[in-house]
């Protein structure tokens, strides 16, 4: 299991902890340092069957400061794919990406329900 996260986000923390409590074994990575590849990200939302506007860090500043709520409708799949690819930042987080779902943020109902 792959746990993409970004490590001074109390959500994140959060998840971590509930991991770990949970003896969820995963691999564990920077989203800035590492941000997630177009390829990776196209793949995910393939499979998550979630819209993409879910992969996007609604509540980031970068998110804010490029006004995407007024922008991403009028933007093809790829384009956001590209952007989402372009920093780890507009990315939303926690991502933890299994050989059966892809989850993003931490709703810890649906993680108990596709992890444990």
């Amino acid at each position: 299991m792959l746990f993409i996260q970004y490590p001074k986000c109390s959500t994140c923390q959060k998840a971590k902890k509930w991991l770990d409590e949970h003896d969820v074994s995963y691999t564990e990575r920077h989203i800035v340092e590492e941000n997630p590849t177009y390829d990776e990200l196209k793949q995910w939302y393939e499979r998550s069957g979630l819209a993409l506007k879910r992969f996007f860090n609604t509540s980031g500043l970068m998110y804010r400061d490029m006004q995407l709520k007024d922008k991403l409708a009028a933007m093809s799949e790829e384009e956001q794919l590209r952007l989402l690819a372009s920093h780890g930042m507009l990315v939303k987080r926690p991502l933890v990406v299994t050989e059966k779902a892809v989850l993003t943020g931490f709703k810890e109902a649906e993680w108990e329900e596709k992890l444990l």
